[in-house]
């Protein structure tokens, strides 16, 4: 990951938690942490990835309280290849009880390690997901998360297509 990637990614989570005093930068949003598989072809290769993602939303407009912004991050992995991507957009969400479905397009960066090359490549990612609330004991801002992305990604004059879904625990605040 480069150093200006992680300044990003600490800023925008050091704006995500709140701070000690009673003031927050972002009122609301949600933390995901999951696992994963993913199944990508590109020209003519198919190949299955197993890995973890992770996603920081803000919810940051009271208004518009359907509309987030999200940061995420994954990491998928086979024999001799590491696949990272780091990706940003917004999110549309709708709240039904306990449930809470989404749908997000993204577009960000992915560094590809195979055969100990580097390749980095443009990505867009769309999909979406549920959430289901649940309380266990003093627990009550979880949710379980099964989510569902398409990314795709084009160097030179090929281009990669995957599909890859991920599970996992959401906390909310």
């Amino acid at each position: 990951m480069s150093k200006t990637a992680a300044v990003v990614l600490a800023f925008l989570s050091l704006m995500l938690f709140p701070t000690t005093s009673k003031a927050q930068l972002l009122p609301s949003g949600n933390v995901y942490a999951g696992v994963g598989y993913a199944d990508s072809v590109d020209v003519v290769n198919r190949l299955t990835f197993r890995g973890w993602e992770g996603s920081a939303e803000a919810l940051p407009f009271h208004r518009f309280s359907y509309l987030g912004i999200v940061l995420d991050g994954s990491g998928f992995y086979r024999t001799d290849i590491q696949q990272y991507n780091l990706v940003l957009g917004p999110r549309v969400s709708k709240n039904y009880g306990k449930w809470r479905v989404f749908v997000h397009a993204m577009g960000g960066l992915q560094e590809t390690k195979s055969s100990g090359e580097y390749f980095h490549t443009v990505i867009e990612d769309f999909g979406g997901g549920v959430d289901r609330k649940f309380q266990l004991l003093f627990l009550k801002n979880f949710s379980w998360r099964l989510q569902f992305d398409y990314v795709h990604s084009r160097e030179l004059s090929a281009t990669q297509n995957a599909f890859r879904g991920t599970g996992g625990l959401v906390w909310r605040f």
